[in-house]
């Protein structure tokens, strides 16, 4: 039986082996790590994971879910943030799974997070989870939507963490037309609007109680809230944006790029794109001027953007994190202070030949290292 030339040698490959993986999997964030004082929420936003469950390969299970699992708890113990936010397509073809190939994608995630799972989760339902309007119907959704926390029967929840009110919103169901799943959500949207307007006339009601769930009126009501007093946002698609060039404002350098926008060159293309693939004019306009968020988080088109919409809403797209798009995978953390401020920052990951190559070159190293050894012996 061969033995090693130094004995010393195997503690020395782990110890380098561990200290590489660190290095591999610690995150690269714009403006460095963000400040985090008493009293503050900070989450830990992703979208796009894209997970196999039952379905996933050997790769997957023994390489990518190894990688992502040190993505995340690197990330984790780097950011510490207090809640994980997922803004969709947690799995990568939900629509097509049965219920127990479902919730083997819930656990799929459960093990990626590890002991981290134990923190606060948000998640929203995104276009691969659920499917598009021509199979979409209430009792699937249902079904997908009964196995992740807070949820109700259409996709949409309300939640309120460290006095910061979260609305997530089955923005799938949005592009619909005469759908009846999204009735409920602009039912569920208007009784949003309801509450938030009797906190600002301090009729105060818990969250989910009968008063807050009675009305059913969808009708607009004028809105004496003012802009960015309202919950934080949670969705799927991006909002329609009024006209760009002239009503809003981008605040990050980088557009919005995705798989699927780079084939659209035409305006006209890019305008069926954009009805594909983020919320109808209609559905924008209501949420900005009957939920007046306090910002907006969405993902779909896997690359990272920040934008300002003319009455002065910020809307953040996250980058997804998952190797299955051409981006560069990542996540936003944000922070909400005491103050009412949100501060966020961009976190980038390393590409998925990039781990590989880096893998490759140590397994080069540990092999010349012990041929080394052996020579000098």
């Amino acid at each position: 039986m061969a033995a090693w030339p130094n004995p010393a040698l195997p503690l020395l490959l782990v110890a380098a082996l561990l200290a590489f993986e660190d290095w591999l999997s610690t995150p690269s964030c714009s403006g460095g790590p963000p400040r985090h004082g008493p009293g503050d929420l900070r989450a830990m936003m992703v979208a796009d994971l894209m997970l196999l469950g039952s379905d996933a390969t050997y790769a997957d299970r023994l390489f990518r879910d190894h990688v992502m699992y040190k993505f995340f708890a690197n990330s984790i113990q780097t950011l510490k943030p207090d809640m994980i936010v997922v803004l969709g397509d947690i799995s990568a073809k939900g629509s097509e799974l049965t219920e127990r190939k479902w919730i083997s994608v819930i656990e799929q995630f459960e093990g990626i997070l590890g002991h981290h799972s134990s923190l606060p989760l948000l998640t929203v339902l995104g276009d691969k989870d659920v499917g598009n309007c021509a199979n979409l119907e209430g009792k699937f959704v249902h079904r997908r939507a009964k196995h992740l926390p807070g949820l109700d029967s259409c996709g949409c929840g309300a939640f309120e963490i460290s006095n910061v009110s979260f609305v997530s919103l089955n923005a799938v169901a949005l592009l619909c037309g005469n759908n009846n799943l999204r009735f409920g959500v602009e039912k569920f949207m208007e009784r949003e609007s309801h509450h938030f307007q009797s906190l600002n006339e301090a009729e105060c009601y818990p969250l989910g109680c009968e008063k807050r769930e009675g009305s059913t009126d969808i009708s607009w009501r004028r809105n004496s809230m003012d802009s960015g007093s309202g919950p934080v946002i949670l969705l799927h698609f991006p909002l329609h944006r009024f006209d760009a060039e002239v009503t809003g404002v981008p605040t990050s350098a980088e557009a919005i790029v995705s798989d699927h926008s780079s084939v659209f060159s035409s305006s006209k293309q890019r305008g069926i794109y954009d009805r594909l693939h983020t919320l109808p004019a209609n559905s924008t306009q209501y949420i900005l001027q009957a939920l007046k968020p306090r910002i907006i988080f969405n993902a779909h088109t896997g690359s990272f953007s920040d934008f300002l919409h003319a009455d002065g809403t910020r809307e953040v797209t996250v980058p997804a994190m998952t190797w299955k798009t051409r981006g560069v995978p990542g996540f936003v953390i944000t922070t909400f202070d005491t103050k009412g401020t949100v501060t966020l920052s961009c976190c980038l990951l390393a590409k998925e030949w990039h781990v590989i190559m880096g893998y490759l070159a140590f397994l080069c190293l540990t092999a010349l290292a012990v041929k080394l050894s052996h020579q000098l012996e």
